[in-house]
């Protein structure tokens, strides 16, 4: 849905009223800025809700919303989508677990809640307000607002479930064996658990990619039901697992496997 610019216009002006509470049509040019882009990321919400969407289904083609209509149901689009995630979250936390690295316990217990204290779905979804410091191991470099914190924690979820299936101690065994300053490091800990895993099964023989992905296939089929989701997660970790025992075979003794 490519809409020109004379068609938003009127959209972002109605968006301005309910800002400025109808006492002014006079804002910044940043914050007019700021308010078109609340516009265009509410239609793209839609679109990627469209097949979902009854009302853009009955719509002959090359026949298209109003504008106006279109960002409307955009909005309702982004206002569900927190309601899932916030349910998502809550749903989460009872069983979270953040093994003792900080920069997990301060983005997912403390600035999750923050953002949805503050998440300003009508005039500003486009900002994801946190800078989530954990690294979660899915590009979501494409992603903002509602959307990045949503794919976000579906990975927290499906990292917090593999990691359930493992002691505790198990887990923070293998991030001290991997770097000393784990507490304070911002390495992923699903890739760590990996590692320490495969070197484990290995002893010292080595292993392809290939082999490391069918193991890890048989552990989710056993542990998980064949959760296709955490599969797919797990699966885009492998090579990077490869390389770092690869590096750790070089270099016996050198402490963290970078």
């Amino acid at each position: 849905m490519d809409y020109a610019m004379e068609e938003l216009v009127p959209v972002v002006g109605r968006l301005v009223q309910k800002y400025t509470a109808n006492e002014s049509t006079s804002i910044t040019y940043e914050k007019a800025e700021q308010l078109m882009e609340a516009v265009l990321y509410c239609i793209h919400e839609l679109e990627e809700e469209d097949s979902n969407t009854p009302v853009l289904n009955a719509l002959a083609p090359n026949e298209k919303l109003p504008a106006q209509q279109a960002y409307e149901m955009g909005l309702a689009c982004v206002e569900e989508k927190t309601k899932r995630a916030l349910r998502l979250y809550n749903e989460m936390m009872p069983e979270f677990c953040y093994y003792g690295k900080r920069c997990l316990h301060d983005t997912v217990v403390k600035g999750i809640p923050e953002f949805f204290q503050w998440y300003d779905m009508r005039f500003d979804p486009q900002n994801t307000i946190l800078t989530l410091d954990y690294p979660v191991r899915k590009d979501l470099s494409g992603y903002t607002g509602i959307d990045r914190i949503y794919a976000y924690l579906r990975c927290i979820r499906l990292e917090q479930k593999f990691l359930r299936i493992f002691p505790a101690g198990y887990v923070t065994e293998a991030l001290s064996q991997n770097d000393r300053y784990w507490k304070d490091s911002l390495d992923n800990i699903c890739e760590t658990v990996l590692i320490h895993a495969a070197r484990e099964i290995l002893e010292g023989k080595d292993m392809t990619e290939k082999e490391l992905r069918l193991a890890v296939k048989n552990l989710v089929e056993e542990y998980y039901e064949n959760e296709k989701e955490l599969l797919f997660y797990l699966s885009g970790i492998m090579k990077d697992v490869i390389v770092r025992l690869k590096i750790a075979a070089e270099n016996p003794g050198g402490g963290h496997i970078v």
